[in-house]
């Protein structure tokens, strides 16, 4: 039993709990990562538990120490520290943003068995008067594309899931992508003639850091040049957004890992003035906005909505696959979905689907 509502700085929480499952999961080759919550007394316990190679007592003791590794993760045969990646900051900043809430965070952990980090954190109920109403009234945007010419986005991040995942938002909503594993490789790629319309530039990365990227960015597009990129940093240590950076860089022009897709999108809308789109079919060439979409027969849709509703991702993307090869006239409503289903947007493809179904005859 946990309240709906508690008094908290949500980014600090968040941030938290994703280092501590971001450090399970790529630590557990085989087995599983759980997450445990439980509250009382105004007091949330927070566990992460994982089956990855374990720690030993000498490693857990200095294990929330900067760039610090269980050796163990070294020897075992599925998951070494060096094939993780990462730049060993997340269990130290989970440890800082717990102590600064006046929390505990401890780990124990057994050789050959796995490990599990504990939170507790001080997190009073609240009581809303009416917090369904308050959801349905928050204003939310429905944004599946944008108007006008395509904007060429550069991804600058060393670690590939996080390339990943941004290029897995923006792509399906009409966006160039290209990705670049260090400041050395984004240099390379301006040098060679790329011109993007924003850089999402993160800042521990090997070679030259994010700062010297971005000073670098700026010295060659010269002081009365025009075609100088947006940039904003994309960083999992909050503190960086406070930081005096030397470079005139606001605050506004941070983004904190684990990346909002609202607040990446409202970035992107403020600093290239994009006019966003409400249909997918708006959204494509003018051509395929003339021709009505068709959808599949009903018991497909049916079947697609129930697990949209279980949230079942990998499920969803094999359903809409098997869709895609046996009914090829209904690519555009495939297409539609599967932008849908890789930003995790189940509410709105749940209301779409359901519209098919309300509008659609039975079969």
């Amino acid at each position: 039993s946990v309240p709906q509502w508690v008094r908290a700085d949500e980014k600090r929480v968040r941030q938290i709990c994703i280092n501590l499952l971001g450090n399970a999961i790529k630590f557990t080759a085989e087995g599983s990562v759980r997450l445990v919550l439980r509250y009382a007394r105004e007091m949330a316990h927070i566990e992460v538990h994982d089956t990855g190679p374990g720690m030993t007592a000498q490693e857990l003791e200095r294990i929330f120490e900067p760039f610090t590794r269980g050796d163990a993760a070294a020897t075992s045969g599925g998951s070494s520290a060096a094939a993780s990646g990462g730049s060993g900051l997340g269990l130290t900043i989970a440890k800082m943003l717990t102590d600064l809430m006046g929390g505990e965070l401890k780990s124990k952990s057994v050789v050959g068995q796995g490990s599990v980090f504990q939170v507790r954190l001080f997190l009073p109920e609240l009581h809303l008067p009416a917090p369904a109403s308050q959801r349905a009234g928050a204003s939310t945007k429905l944004r599946k594309g944008y108007a006008g010419a395509r904007r060429k986005i550069l991804v600058v991040d060393n670690e590939e899931a996080d390339r990943e995942l941004l290029v897995n938002v923006l792509e399906p909503l009409g966006f160039e992508m290209r990705t670049a594993a260090s400041g050395h490789d984004c240099l390379d790629l301006l040098a060679a003639g790329l011109q993007p319309d924003a850089v999402f530039l993160d800042l521990a990365m090997p070679g030259i850091d994010g700062w010297e990227t971005l000073r670098r960015i700026r010295a060659m597009a010269g002081p009365s040049s025009g075609t100088s990129p947006q940039v904003a940093i994309v960083s999992a240590n909050a503190f960086d957004r406070g930081l005096d950076n030397g470079l005139g860089l606001p605050p506004e022009d941070f983004i904190v890992k684990p990346v909002r897709h609202s607040e990446l999108l409202d970035w992107l809308e403020r600093k290239l003035e994009l006019v966003w789109l409400e249909s997918a079919a708006a959204a494509s060439a003018p051509s395929a906005s003339m021709q009505p979409m068709v959808n599949p027969p009903r018991d497909e849709v049916i079947a697609l909505q129930a697990l949209v509703r279980l949230g079942f991702y990998r499920g969803i993307v094999n359903k809409l696959d098997a869709l895609a090869a046996s009914f090829p006239a209904c690519t555009d409503f495939v297409d539609q979905q599967r932008a849908l289903a890789r930003q995790y947007q189940f509410e709105t493809m749940q209301a779409q689907l359901q519209s098919v179904l309300n509008e659609s005859p039975v079969h």
